[in-house]
């Protein structure tokens, strides 16, 4: 007993007294700690002061972000409680020595969406990875998504120093905004037709300047580059040349407190981001996407569920470059705050505000990502745009701008020559009055802000107007040409002389567009999140589900199958509307002498541009009734609500438009007015260019009634009633009569090329312009170079500058080959746009045209004898193109 009582004791002294043994220890350990401690934060706040305190240090301190320059080096001074939040970062061209390589405003790249995380002795920069939605209460799917969705590393940056009181952490950002960082870089890639690479010259590039804000803080630069510019991959444009841009780097810290995503639906037409979605009552993962939108929360709740207006509690403000002329200004201002009205319908007051650049507020500067602002670019583009970036996991619009091109009013002034002045007398001037200024300005800049507030082009709006209407001054003056001015519905082509009061521009807002800001913005109290949001959202657009008013036509591209959802169209009814549009042509040709005297354009250059125009407006109506043929009306549908998802266009109307187009090319002579055009200089006439390029189009639409008739059944327009009715209208004046017109020959010479290949083997010629069955079929609704040009598809105006050439490619690779490469570099948004279906599997073209090829032989042959002299020239032409390629078949 004595023995196990010494042992006890003796575990007493030795383990017994743990308060003892831990506060001489502790005290020791903590003497030691203390000292390093002091030791180290003395050392630190030795190299701060000796790094950053010093002359040579320029210093921009903020509440997030502190930024020092010294010696030719970038350090981030972070406070600790911003490691892990979130940032956007982001580059913004302020000035280019080259404006085609790079616009004053523009920001060519998405936003680096990045946190900066402290790992032992380094600071990781990690991109944020979305995490998908799911259960925050499974505790087991928590784990698994975590650990699934790490945020990738992109740098790790040793730690230098922290600050005196150890608040704030300093690392040295240096490589990312000195050096070439492909995310930052002010170098677009291109994209579409022109590929641009650039070699950075670092020699000749260097930081300008620091600023440091609240939440954010900017760098600027001057970035060099040996750049290189091809087409279509083949072509060099230009080789080394050296550019040079000034760019702002934006370092914003995005809100903690996130706001609440709201649920896209594809039936109306809002940009989105997709995300994935683990639902527990479904047995595979979904994915939905959030619609683009400003945070708007009412200031006062209970004033406003009395349905009194209020104000948001943050307001979009937008800030107005003030070197716009004031015409420009103040369209601008006008188009700009038309939005407000479709706000106050949803009971909010004042939500886009305008202010004037601020002239002394060193701390505005309109390039960094903190402002949005209506840009004008002094550059020869006749277009504007209107981008924003938002909260990946939000769609939270955190920037939104408008950059105005100055040669976008060179493209008003010839849409409204062109579309109006049969009516406008306004419009008949080589330069447009003020008021003419002020009020195609703001359409541009209410579209452009539409954009801007998270809209997307909705190309079915304008079919939604009876043609006939849009001659009625009662009906225009209250709903102007369209129900959206997100639409590509400009002037009131469809207005003929003597219309009086007849409204000639789009509405200053439709009733899709006041639709849009109700789905968009208008608070839903009663859902606790956005999944509870959905049955408020999808009652709201059944309600309209049927109504063409809200109907929502997504934009083709490289698909163009819809002939309902097209730029550039007016009404229901594309051929009555282009029948009055080529009878205001025809006038307005009539007259272009009258109205622009040799005294207002004494070289004639102003009207020969506006001829081309006119003739381009003329090739739309071409393509608006062309794309009836073979068309298939598209709309999105939710089970139980009315409406067709997939419907063929009647078989009467696709014949109707067959006719139309043929009896267009045949008599487009009238475009070659030899009082406008004799002083213009050596060029081919129009008719023939038209007839040409709109016949090869024309004939390749065959494919496109394959596909129609396919989807109709045997109610459609079948595609051997199709080559009937061609063969019937081409031939017309080989079957009938004893001399074919030059116009006719171009046509016929155009059908059989199309229809020669199917003998086995095309030959030679034929095979370089591309007309084989694999092109052809490839090519079923993809838009010709001559149509992207027409309807404005391709934006940059890169397709129209180089036209000639993109022609000829598309003769040697075959009809589609621009629109399929603009098609690989666009990525669009979530339902934006509409995508091509591959008809290789019902594909029996080959043996139609081949019969269709025998049928004409026969006819030639046996007309031979009563025909003159130059028509039966032209009979045996065509059939020794046809006999050749039978050779070809044979061997």
């Amino acid at each position: 007993m004595r023995k196990v009582g010494l042992i006890l004791l003796s575990a007493v002294l030795l383990f017994g007294s743990p308060d003892v043994y831990a506060k001489r220890g502790k005290s020791k350990k903590s003497k030691k700690t203390e000292v390093s401690k002091d030791s180290s934060v003395k050392k630190e706040s030795s190299k701060y002061k000796r790094t950053f305190k010093t002359k040579a240090c320029e210093t921009a301190k903020g509440n997030f972000l502190t930024l020092h320059w010294t010696k030719g080096k970038i350090y981030f001074e972070m406070p600790v409680k911003y490691l892990g939040r979130e940032v956007l970062i982001a580059s913004t061209i302020s000035g280019a020595s080259d404006t085609d390589l790079g616009m004053i405003g523009y920001k060519p790249k998405p936003p680096m969406h990045v946190k900066f995380v402290k790992m032992d002795s380094l600071i990781c920069m990690s991109k944020v990875n979305v995490a998908p939605r799911y259960d925050e209460g499974d505790a087991a799917m928590k784990k698994a998504i975590g650990i699934s969705t790490l945020d990738p590393i992109l740098n790790t940056m040793p730690v230098f120093c922290y600050t005196p009181d150890s608040s704030a952490v300093v690392f040295d950002m240096t490589t990312l905004f000195t050096g070439s960082n492909d995310q930052l870089s002010p170098m677009s890639n291109g994209g579409g037709v022109v590929s641009v690479s650039g070699t950075f010259n670092s020699k000749a590039s260097t930081v300008t300047g620091i600023k440091a804000f609240e939440d954010n803080a900017s760098i600027k630069s001057y970035m060099s580059y040996s750049v290189s510019t091809k087409l279509m991959g083949l072509y060099t444009l230009s080789q080394n040349v050296p550019v040079t841009f000034q760019v702002t780097r934006t370092i914003l810290l995005l809100p903690e407190q996130k706001m609440r995503p709201r649920v896209s639906d594809s039936r109306i037409g809002i940009f989105n981001t997709n995300r994935l979605n683990f639902d527990k009552n479904e047995d595979f993962i979904k994915t939905y996407s959030m619609i683009h939108r400003w945070n708007l929360q009412p200031k006062d709740t209970a004033a406003y569920l009395r349905g009194e207006l209020v104000e948001p509690v943050k307001p979009i403000v937008f800030y107005l470059d003030d070197a716009f002329p004031a015409a420009w200004a103040k369209g601008a201002r006008m188009g700009i705050l038309r939005w407000n009205k479709a706000f106050e319908k949803i009971g909010f007051k004042n939500v886009i505000q305008i202010l004037d650049f601020p002239k002394d507020d060193p701390n505005f500067d309109p390039d960094n990502l903190k402002y949005s602002c209506i840009r004008y670019v002094p550059a020869r583009v006749m277009n504007a745009m209107g981008p924003s970036w938002v909260d990946p996991s939000t769609g939270e619009i955190i920037n939104a701008s408008v950059l105005v091109y100055h040669d976008v009013v060179k493209l008003l002034n010839q849409w409204r020559f062109v579309q109006t002045a049969q009516v406008d007398e306004r419009a008949r001037s080589k330069k447009m009055d003020e008021d003419m200024i002020t009020e195609s300005i703001a359409y541009i800049l209410a579209h452009e802000v539409g954009h801007c507030l998270g809209f997307m082009h909705n190309m079915a709006a304008s079919a939604a107007f009876p043609v006939d209407s849009l001659r009625s001054a009662s009906f225009t003056q209250k709903y102007g040409t369209t129900p959206s001015i997100m639409d590509y519905a400009r002037f009131n082509y469809v207005a003929q002389p003597g219309d009086k009061g007849v409204k000639l521009t789009p509405p200053d807002l439709g009733v899709y567009d006041y639709y849009l800001v109700e789905y968009a913005y208008k608070p839903i109290f009663e859902a606790k999140d956005e999944m509870e949001e959905i049955p408020y959202l999808e009652a709201m657009i059944d309600a309209k589900a049927g109504d063409p008013l809200y109907r929502y036509g997504r934009q083709q591209v490289s698909g163009r199958y819809d002939p309902s959802a097209v730029e550039e169209d007016l009404g229901d009814d594309a051929i009555k509307a282009s029948d009055y549009g080529v009878k205001n042509l025809k006038y307005i040709l009539a007259h272009m002498n009258e109205w622009i005297t040799d005294e207002m354009d004494p070289d004639g250059s102003y009207r020969e541009m506006t001829y081309e125009n006119l003739a381009k407006q003329y090739d739309r109506y071409f393509r608006h009734v062309m794309l009836n043929i073979g068309g298939i009306y598209l709309t999105d549908l939710k089970a139980g609500t009315p409406g067709e998802r997939v419907r063929a266009v009647e078989k009467s109307k696709q014949k109707a438009a067959l006719k139309w187009v043929i009896n267009e090319l045949k008599n487009c002579d009238w475009l070659d007015n030899e009082e406008v055009t004799k002083n213009f200089g050596l060029r081919v006439g129009l008719a023939p260019i038209m007839r040409y390029y709109t016949g090869l189009e024309l004939f390749n639409s065959y494919s496109n009634v394959i596909f129609s008739s396919h989807i109709a059944g045997k109610e459609g327009y079948s595609p051997k009633e199709y080559f009937d009715d061609l063969y019937s209208l081409v031939w017309e004046s080989a079957i009938k009569k004893n001399h074919v017109p030059e116009s006719d020959r171009m046509l016929q010479r155009l059908f059989l090329e199309r229809a020669v290949y199917v003998a086995g083997k095309a030959t030679k010629p034929l095979q370089k312009m591309g007309l084989t069955d694999e092109n052809s079929i490839a090519a079923a609704y993809a838009p010709s170079v001559d149509e992207i040009v027409s309807m404005g598809l391709d934006e940059s105006g890169v397709v129209e500058r180089y036209k000639d050439v993109l022609r000829e490619l598309e003769m040697k690779e075959g009809s589609g080959v621009v629109a399929r490469k603009m098609a690989q570099d666009e990525i669009g948004y979530g339902y934006g746009w509409q995508y091509r279906v591959n008809l290789r599997s019902i594909d029996n073209s080959k043996d139609l045209l081949f019969g269709q090829l025998l049928r004409v032989q026969s006819l030639l042959k046996s007309r031979m004898g009563a025909v003159d002299t130059d028509t039966k020239a032209h009979f045996k032409a065509m059939l020794y193109l046809i006999d050749e390629a039978l050779d070809a078949r044979s061997k």
